[in-house]
């Protein structure tokens, strides 16, 4: 058998591009490591940074505010109010939202994580909180001229602004026909909204809830935490409340609120076209006045004399 012929000696220049290759080959994994660790974290900075612009403007939203607090149990132009849709007691409460519901900005989840401010239409919902927040504290602002502290009065106009909780933002209440694009999201009515833009569709009027006193009233002051109507001016529709109606938002389960005017058979505005503009507990400054206990009915006192339990 013939012997197997030995490898031929590698020269110095086979050793050394041999040893390159390998040297090149081992640094392709850490580069591809490195690149893959940096684009991790790139994409976590962005995310973080996402979170950190979502998480302050809910923070920005959800901040206690102070509502004015009424001296004379009138509006006035300047004031920070609540808009309230009191609790209507004949609403079933698996099907319906029970309890006083406080108009609210609700702005787009997705739109909050890539925009660093509000969106612009921001939406409009109707949620069970009575303490006084940035995403539903409004201001009382006039149309036509600087008329702040005066007494706001039936049938005049007014806007409603809101700032969300941010120092340089103003955003008013608006609405508009609906069409075929443009419509409420669950009802298919017209849409509210709350927009930058100053417009007559910013204007709204104050109407006294019962239609036969309705003439005699205007130009009366609004009363404060009292219910009245709220139309909008160049509709004619009235805000009202969907109770039976859910929004899906970020902050939770929600009503749909919309422009229109819903009558019974004897043409009177049903409760969900009331509203309350609603201020500040005099006796607590961080509450309002849905907080104080509501006083006893005559019913009630004649009961509690009877059964010996009147203590006054």
């Amino acid at each position: 058998m013939g012997r197997i012929p030995a490898a031929p000696p590698r020269t110095l220049h086979a050793t050394g591009t041999q040893e390159l290759r390998w040297a090149y080959l081992n640094q392709i994994p850490n580069c591809i490591l490195k690149a893959s660790t940096k684009r991790r974290g790139a994409q976590a900075e962005r995310k973080l940074t996402r979170a950190e612009k979502m998480s302050h403007g809910s923070r920005a939203q959800r901040t206690e505010l102070q509502l004015s607090v009424t001296e004379d149990g009138y509006i006035h132009y300047g004031d920070k109010v609540m808009l309230v849709n009191p609790d209507d007691p004949d609403t079933e409460a698996d099907v319906f939202l029970h309890g006083d519901l406080s108009l609210c900005m609700t702005p787009d989840e997705i739109q909050s994580h890539l925009k660093d401010e509000l969106e612009v239409p921001c939406g409009l919902s109707a949620v069970q909180a009575k303490t006084p927040i940035g995403r539903n504290t409004f201001i009382i602002l006039s149309v036509h001229r600087d008329a702040t502290g005066q007494v706001l009065r039936y049938g005049q106009d007014f806007c409603l602004g809101i700032t969300g909780g941010f120092d340089n933002k103003m955003l008013y209440l608006s609405s508009d026909h609906r069409t075929l694009l443009k419509s409420s999201k669950r009802s298919w009515l017209q849409e509210v909204y709350l927009t930058d833009e100053v417009s007559h569709m910013n204007c709204w009027q104050a109407a006294f809830p019962d239609p036969q006193l309705r003439l005699e009233y205007e130009g009366f002051p609004v009363p404060a935490n009292a219910k009245i109507l709220i139309n909008h001016c160049h509709t004619n529709r009235g805000l009202a409340a969907h109770r039976h109606l859910f929004l899906s938002t970020y902050f939770g389960k929600e009503a749909e609120v919309v422009a229109h005017t819903y009558l019974d058979s004897h043409r009177v505005e049903k409760p969900r076209n009331h509203w309350m503009l609603v201020t500040g507990n005099p006796r607590d400054a961080s509450s309002s006045m849905l907080d104080l206990p509501k006083p006893p009915t005559e019913d009630t006192r004649a009961m509690e004399q009877a059964m010996g339990l009147d203590t006054q």
